[in-house]
């Protein structure tokens, strides 16, 4: 036991700040990309899943960030170390020319409510466990999103909102359906990475459902899986605690 208090007072403090201005992303962490051009043509010949249009842009939403249209077409697509990337619309996940248009917060009465407790519970509807993981890093030491009201819950009944992961297949549809009933009103809904938002590498396939569409969904944090300043930043953008 001695030697467990020494040690963590060695550590030190371990909880990383946020927001920051140096933040802690790894080398190979592709973020927020920009278009020289919208002559995305070779581009969108070397996205495996079908997120670049030729004239028309790119779709986080679809996005997975394997930089392999970036390598295609350097001079027309790059992406920066930007890791704020959630929309609070669909559309609004669709990368032009011009600026990036990040998630507004809820509404005055809403964020009265949420914005000093918020409470999720986490749906994973059929994913990897990527997104996942990433959720779950969010509980520890290093990330404390408790520090900052947020936390994950087991029932929804003790829940302020889902955060959905995957791209919902039809065996968890109706479990998704009876997960958002079961949470009171006033409820959010996120779609946490780019299978919950689009299908992702699904897309397409049969047995792929995709979140219903009478389930309103309030934020799209993109990214497969998107890394967890990004979950964190789209949440705390949603509820006012950061502008």
């Amino acid at each position: 036991m001695i030697k467990s208090f020494l040690a963590r007072l060695k550590q030190g403090y371990r909880t990383m700040p946020f927001p920051a201005a140096d933040m802690k992303l790894s080398p190979r962490y592709l973020g927020l990309p920009k278009l020289s051009s919208l002559k995305l043509e070779k581009a969108a010949a070397a996205c495996p899943y079908g997120a670049i249009t030729d004239g028309a842009g790119l779709d986080l939403g679809r996005c997975v960030f394997c930089g392999d249209c970036a390598k295609a077409a350097p001079e027309a697509v790059q992406f920066g170390r930007g890791y704020r990337l959630c929309a609070g619309s669909r559309d609004g996940l669709l990368i032009g020319k011009g600026e990036f248009k990040r998630a507004e917060a809820l509404g005055a009465e809403l964020r009265g409510i949420f914005g000093r407790s918020f409470r999720l519970r986490q749906v994973s509807a059929g994913g990897c466990g990527g997104c996942e993981a990433d959720c779950n890093v969010l509980q520890t030491l290093g990330f404390d999103i408790g520090r900052f009201g947020l936390q994950f819950v087991a029932s929804p009944r003790h829940a302020d909102g889902l955060l959905v992961t995957g791209p919902v297949t039809k065996n968890m549809e109706l479990a998704l359906r009876k997960t958002y009933v079961a949470v009171s009103s006033p409820k959010v809904v996120i779609a946490c990475g780019a299978c919950a938002i689009s299908g992702g590498p699904y897309a397409g396939h049969e047995e792929c459902a995709g979140i219903p569409k009478d389930i309103h969904v309030d934020l799209y944090i993109p990214g497969c899986p998107p890394n967890p300043w990004t979950i964190l930043d789209g949440i705390l953008r949603l509820i006012g605690r950061i502008d």
